[in-house]
């Protein structure tokens, strides 16, 4: 099968060919349609998360069918957990401790085939192609559950307008929540493509927003703007860190802290947060942008990432996904 390798962290990823993988017990053996491009593969590409598998195929928002029987399915990060762990016993099974992940512990979706556990692929919601559905797999389930740390909160501010918040302003507006959108600064294309989407503002991430939010959450992996977000939210808000990786957080005034605001992360997802995304997905109608490519055009889609020259999400297809799959 046709597949793009990384074998060292920090090199660009090689076309290659390799033998179609087979499924083990509990397991199915996908052909891939589309995967999706996420900023986790770019940090594990760039060497930003530690101790990858190597070689490794990358890609964790995968849409495909099951060798055998056609059925369509989702392969998202989360790709195992022991179901033993004090996490897992919590129903906190995005923290398992032996937790493995799709395309960084378990080969990905950049190739053509896949295998996955079968217990943690997604039924594919109805009215979205392969190219559409892929980005839902993480940009839009971590952008789901960032959204639902956020509390009940009617006005959020969402920083980094890319491939998670195209998604989740759209979940906002769905839930009568107002939004408002933060690109890098001087990006007037990507701030209107934020109020194209529902944001009732939008501006540069240095700016000043019209009025205090409830909560915010910061999609872009840029630790400066943790202080400028908790500026920007009332006392008692919420600024939740929707990232895998950041870069380090600047020192800032305990004042900014002080009122009640909390700082929280988000790590990995449940198969709960991805079947109630999946559920809600054509209720609003979500509507993916994508920008897609060919599967051996995966260092040009990463290289765009890294620069901030995808508009919405970018997706890698395949032949298959090419001719209608």
């Amino acid at each position: 099968m046709r597949a793009m390798v990384l074998d060292a962290p920090g090199s660009p990823l090689r076309a290659a060919d390799l033998p179609e993988p087979v499924a083990g017990p509990g397991e199915v053996l996908v052909r891939v349609a589309a995967c999706g491009v996420c900023r986790t593969d770019l940090h594990v590409v760039d060497g930003e998360l530690p101790r990858p598998k190597l070689p490794l195929v990358v890609g964790h928002q995968i849409v495909g069918e099951v060798v055998g029987d056609g059925r369509g399915v989702g392969i998202p990060w989360l790709g195992w957990t022991d179901g033993e762990c004090r996490y897992c016993r919590a129903g906190l099974e995005n923290l398992c401790e032996r937790a493995q992940f799709t395309g960084y512990d378990r080969d990905g979706g950049y190739a053509e085939y896949a295998v996955a556990d079968e217990r943690y692929c997604f039924a594919l919601p109805s009215g979205f192609s392969a190219v559409e559905a892929a980005p839902l797999l993480c940009a839009g389930l971590i952008g789901y559950r960032a959204l639902s740390l956020a509390g009940d909160a009617a006005r959020v501010g969402l920083y980094g307008f890319g491939a998670s918040a195209h998604i989740v302003a759209q979940v906002a507006r769905h839930q009568g929540r107002r939004v408002f959108g933060f690109t890098r600064d001087g990006d007037d294309e990507g701030q209107e493509f934020a109020r194209s989407l529902g944001a009732e503002w939008a501006g540069g991430s240095s700016q000043v927003p019209p009025e205090e939010f409830d909560a915010a959450i910061i999609f872009a992996p840029v630790g400066a703007l943790v202080p400028l977000a908790l500026r920007a939210v009332r006392k008692a808000g919420v600024v939740v860190c929707a990232g895998i990786h950041m870069s380090d957080i600047p020192s800032f005034p305990y004042e900014l802290l002080w009122g009640e605001r909390v700082l929280r992360s988000v790590a990995n997802l449940t198969r709960l947060d991805g079947e109630e995304l999946l559920a809600l997905a054509p209720e609003i109608p979500i509507r993916t942008e994508v920008e897609a490519f060919a599967l051996e055009d995966a260092n040009d889609a990463l290289d765009r990432m890294r620069s901030g020259r995808i508009r919405g999400a970018a997706v890698l297809r395949t032949t298959a996904a090419a001719a209608g799959t």
